[in-house]
C-alpha cells in the first residue's frame, strides 16, 4: 500500500530482533529519539505474544509509535538515523506503516499527541483499511480485573473476520497496556466494538468500576505500509 500524505503524520514500527538483547535498545534508543529533528511525539513499546494483550511478553518484538512535523521529517530519520539503520540490519522481520489520525479521544500522559481531533466523525467512513490505537493506564486496583477479562475480549478478536491484524503494546509492565490494531474497514471496527458481547460487558466495567486513570482511543487511516508482520504485509 503506498501513498503520501501532508501535514503532520504518525508512524508505527514492529520490530522483531533474533534475541533477548533487543530489551537495551528500550534505554539507549531514547537519547537519539530525543534529538531526532520533527520528531514531535514517541513512544517505545514492549509488545505481547502474537495476538494476544495478555500478560505475556514477548522479549524479542518491540514497537515504536512516532508523531512527525511532516513526511519529510521521517523519511530523514528512517534514511540518517541510527535507530532505523539498526532495524535495517538487525532486525529479524519488521513492519512499518504511516498513519493519518482521522479521530481521538483521551490523553496520553496527559497530552493530546495526535492534535486536535474530532472525538468521533460520525457518518464518515474514511474507505478502506482503518488502523485502531487504544492505550489505558491501569489504577493499580483495578488490574486483576482488567487481566481477567483479556481472554474473552482475545477470543472475541480472534474471531473477527474483519480484524486483519493486531499486537498488545505496552510502556510499563501490567499497569501500562495499549493495542494496535487493523481493520479491514471501519464497518468492521464498529462491528467488533458493539456486537461483541464480552467485549461490551468490559467496556461498560470499565466505566463503571473506573479501572482507568487515563485513557486514550484512536484511529487512523494507513498508508504506506512496508516490510512483515508474522511473515506478510497485513495491509497489502
Amino acid at each position: 500500500m503506498i501513498e503520501t500524505s501532508r501535514g503532520t503524520i504518525v508512524s508505527f514500527h514492529l520490530t522483531r530482533y533474533a534475541d533477548l538483547g533487543a530489551m537495551r535498545y528500550m534505554a539507549f534508543d531514547r537519547p537519539v529519539l530525543k534529538s531526532t529533528p520533527g520528531l514531535l511525539f514517541w513512544r517505545l513499546l514492549g509488545s505481547g505474544r502474537g495476538a494476544s494483550t495478555s500478560m505475556g511478553a514477548d522479549l524479542r518484538r518491540w514497537a515504536m509509535l512516532a508523531v512527525w512535523r511532516d513526511e519529510r521529517a521521517l523519511d530523514r530519520f528512517l534514511s540518517d538515523s541510527p535507530v532505523a539503520a539498526r532495524w535495517r540490519s538487525e532486525a529479524r522481520e519488521s513492519w512499518q506503516v504511516r498513519l493519518t489520525p482521522l479521530t481521538s479521544r483521551g490523553r496520553w500522559n496527559g497530552t493530546a499527541p495526535f492534535g486536535p481531533l474530532p472525538a468521533s466523525t460520525p457518518g464518515i467512513d474514511p474507505g478502506g483499511p482503518v488502523a485502531v490505537l487504544t492505550r489505558a493506564s491501569i489504577r493499580p486496583s483495578r488490574l486483576v480485573a482488567f487481566y481477567r477479562s483479556v481472554p474473552g475480549v482475545d477470543r472475541l478478536l480472534n474471531e473477527q473476520n474483519g480484524c486483519l491484524a493486531s499486537v498488545g503494546v505496552g510502556e510499563w509492565p501490567l499497569a501500562r497496556q495499549g493495542t494496535f490494531s487493523l481493520w479491514r474497514d471501519a464497518a468492521a471496527v464498529r462491528d467488533f466494538a458493539h456486537r461483541g458481547r464480552a467485549h461490551r460487558r468490559v467496556i461498560g466495567r470499565t466505566r463503571a468500576e473506573n479501572w482507568y486513570s487515563e485513557e486514550l482511543f484512536a484511529r487512523f487511516s494507513p498508508y504506506a505500509s512496508e516490510g512483515t508482520w508474522d511473515g506478510a504485509d497485513p495491509l497489502a
